[in-house]
């Protein structure tokens, strides 16, 4: 049987760090905002397919990425303009 410690009155998190407490080599942690059906979406596929959502969503990243060998400002351009005219005939 362990015995209980006693926890310190106060202690001392100026050298701490936020973040994963485990950093996982190649990968970059963001805050991004995601719809929420696109979000619940990946995570039903994910949870059918026994991976996590945010590893589903990467990969769906990368295929993408390597279906569309455009230049980035090309996509990013075309995305614009997609957007601009649903934006006119919202208005």
């Amino acid at each position: 049987m362990r015995k209980n410690r006693e926890m310190q009155e106060e202690y001392d998190f100026s050298k701490g760090k936020r973040g994963a407490v485990i950093p996982q080599q190649g990968k970059t942690r963001i805050t991004i905002c995601i719809d929420t059906d696109i979000l619940e979406w990946f995570r039903d596929e994910a949870e059918r397919e026994g991976q996590g959502y945010q590893t589903a969503m990467n990969q769906a990243l990368r295929n993408h990425i390597k279906q569309d060998r455009r230049p980035i400002q090309d996509i990013v351009r075309e995305i614009i303009r997609q957007e601009l005219l649903k934006f006119r005939k919202a208005g």
